[in-house]
């Protein structure tokens, strides 16, 4: 019988993934749920521990206590076997978080952009100081993801436009490596915010699904079969562009190098915060953000219903132009409008939707804690790093 060498090591990391992913998963394991949970032997689980043991990935963190005999040793991660950044870049500030392996996370730092445009030194700057502040080295970090506003280019993963960082733009991803000496992904601040929600959030377990950002810009993430829908160019769910009825066109939108322009027409001028905060005017809720003016319309009950109803109408005018093209299982509203409204405005938008087009969506806010963009850039690089591991 012919033999097939290497079989004998690919079955050896085989086992040893499937031993590592489980314990990243379910966290502390004894060997022997270990074996019944991957289907190993006692043996062999035990030879693929101690092999993930000697590769100094995982420890024995406790004990269990057995109905007969010893007790049975609890092996878990060690956590310090690799670090992430994940960083959330806006024109004012930008916040760096620095999680280890286990996605615990060890620091988080914001910084003042202070009007500094560099790509490159904003993003050293604040991992340097992100490190420090939880006493890692910047060569311990195996995966670092930046979420900001405008498009990405999925090929040469470059801002290809960005209204609020012009200083974005060809050439910066390479530099960024360049700098940091390691590997570098920028990504679309909304897309980050959906990886979040299907992680940790009101879209888990959903694989199609739509998550619809209202904040200062107005964007769009759609997800499909569970993975990231970005086009062809990076610029699919730049719905701020979408053309709405009783509203001008977008228009002079030439893409100029390193620029978004502004937008004077389509949805973007009908939800931005800008656009909420001027219909909140004239029902009584000024004088605040946007956001605001949303909470204190919730906070008032009928007094607010009006306002509401009008802004759920605006709403519905993107969430049906996608949902007649995509018909997701489930619409998540996010940004600081989209939160502010709870469930009195998903309420308000299902049925907004529902008076103009055939779909019915479920329409749910996020549940994702903390900042949406700065977890799902934390959630990316921890899937970088894992697979660094695993495939080593």
């Amino acid at each position: 019988m012919e033999r097939r060498p290497g079989v004998p090591r690919l079955l050896r990391e085989i086992n040893d993934r499937a031993a590592l992913e489980l314990l990243l998963a379910s966290g502390p394991l004894t060997r022997g749920q270990i074996g019944e949970m991957t289907g190993l032997s006692k043996v062999t689980a035990s030879q693929t521990l101690s092999r993930l043991e000697e590769r100094g990935l995982v420890e024995v963190v406790g004990e269990q206590a057995g109905n007969r005999g010893p007790n049975a040793a609890l092996y878990g991660v060690i956590p310090s076997s690799a670090y992430v950044a994940g960083l959330d870049v806006g024109p004012e500030s930008v916040t760096t978080a620095i999680a280890d392996i286990n996605g615990e996370i060890v620091a988080e730092v914001t910084v003042s952009t202070n009007g500094h445009g560099d790509p490159v030194t904003l993003v050293h700057n604040a991992v340097v100081k992100a490190c420090r502040s939880g006493k890692v080295a910047l060569s311990r970090l195996k995966g670092i993801v930046i979420g900001t506003p405008g498009v990405v280019d999925p090929r040469s993963g470059d801002v290809k436009f960005s209204f609020d960082l012009p200083g974005w733009h060809e050439g910066s991803h390479q530099a960024l490596a360049h700098d940091l000496r390691r590997p570098v992904t920028i990504e679309n601040d909304v897309n980050l915010a959906a990886i979040a929600e299907h992680s940790e959030g009101a879209a888990r377990g959903v694989d199609d699904f739509v998550l619809l950002w209202v904040e200062r810009g107005v964007g769009l993430a759609v997800v499909l079969g569970g993975r990231l829908h970005r086009g062809r160019s990076g610029s699919a769910g730049e719905i701020g562009y979408l053309p709405v009825p009783g509203v001008p066109l977008a228009a002079d939108v030439k893409a100029v190098p390193g620029r978004l322009p502004a937008l004077a027409g389509g949805l973007q001028s009908l939800i931005s915060a800008e656009a909420v905060a001027e219909l909140a005017e004239p029902y009584g809720f000024a004088g605040g953000s946007a956001a605001d003016a949303v909470r204190a319309a919730v906070e008032s009950g009928d007094g607010g219903s009006a306002f509401l109803d009008e802004l759920a109408h605006r709403l519905a005018l993107g969430v049906a132009s996608v949902c007649v093209v995509l018909d997701p299982t489930l619409v998540v509203l996010n940004g600081e409008v989209g939160r502010a409204g709870g469930g009195a405005l998903t309420h308000r938008v299902e049925e907004a939707v529902a008076a103009i087009c055939p779909i019915r969506p479920e329409v749910v806010v996020s549940d994702v804690k903390g900042r949406p963009v700065l977890r799902g850039a934390i959630l990316a690089a921890l899937d970088q790093a894992r697979e660094e591991i695993f495939a080593s």
